[in-house]
């Protein structure tokens, strides 16, 4: 079972619609999936239309059982622990937990059943961020096309070099450094596109395909959908499908170009 987080320091860089998608996808693919909801704010619960009394919060102060607080087949072979904004009170009742930067690693220490858990994580470095963090086994960044969202990036890094110094026997990779609305023909997306291959951690791992700009995952989550389910041809359905292949094969090709030989070529590999 592989543990990934999505996360990034900066809002509005698409870590919501990645983890939904990347959950969803790898489910429409075959695969069982756990998506936690790790960021207070709540909205992967909004985006499946999913409604559960018992949250991440009653999980990780010890009020609720998994069983509890998972809302089960939210869509095929994909179940979703959900949060509210009652979670941002996570960090002054746990104050006095010890190790509480691993509580959501212990809570899920003997889940079993699952091929993925697709973690979304809070843009602050808080409790439930460095709980999700340390939980994962790998970590995704997804990238907008703005200097602020590749400094997020930068600052997020630094975050995962700084657990794996403190937490030394917990195993956190960089799957890929994703880019996020994207469209070619924007000096924007350009300048970002180069500023990431000169950043000497994220080149390595920057999956250069990307998603391109697409207002219909905008309509599809705003319709409690996934892009598949609200336009299944579009190139944001492309894009994630092609993404989606990439985790499942264990980022086996981060220069992923466009017109998708890449993913023909790697057919046949390990699935998660």
């Amino acid at each position: 079972m592989r543990q990934i987080a999505i996360a990034n320091m900066k809002g509005g860089v698409g870590k919501t619609t990645t983890a939904i998608h990347l959950a969803a996808g790898l489910s429409r693919q075959g695969a069982r999936v756990l998506l936690v909801d790790a960021d207070p704010q709540g909205n992967v619960a909004h985006a499946l239309a999913v409604r559960r009394e018992r949250t991440i919060r009653d999980l990780m102060l010890g009020q609720a059982s998994f069983d509890d607080v998972v809302a089960r087949g939210v869509r095929e072979r994909l179940d979703v622990i959900t949060a509210t904004p009652a979670a941002f009170t996570l960090e002054a009742q746990l104050a006095g937990e010890p190790q509480r930067e691993t509580i959501l690693a212990r809570r899920l220490k003997t889940l079993n059943g699952y091929d993925a858990v697709v973690l979304d994580s809070s843009p602050a470095m808080n409790l439930l961020a460095y709980n999700a963090l340390l939980y994962a086994s790998h970590v995704i960044v997804p990238v907008s096309m703005d200097g602020m969202a590749i400094l997020g990036a930068r600052q997020t890094l630094a975050g995962v070099h700084q657990i794996r110094e403190l937490w030394p026997d917990r195993r956190l990779d960089l799957l890929a450094v994703l880019p996020t609305s994207v469209n070619v023909t924007t000096n924007a997306t350009r300048a970002a596109f180069e500023a990431l291959a000169d950043d000497e951690e994220m080149r390595e791992r920057l999956y250069r395909r990307g998603i391109r700009q697409c207002i219909d995952v905008t309509y599809a989550l705003a319709q409690r959908q996934t892009i598949w389910e609200y336009a299944p041809r579009s190139r944001a359905a492309e894009d994630y499908d092609a993404f989606v292949r990439f985790v499942r094969t264990g980022g086996a090709d981060v220069s992923a170009d466009r017109d998708g030989r890449d993913a023909k070529a790697r057919e046949g590999q390990t699935v998660v």
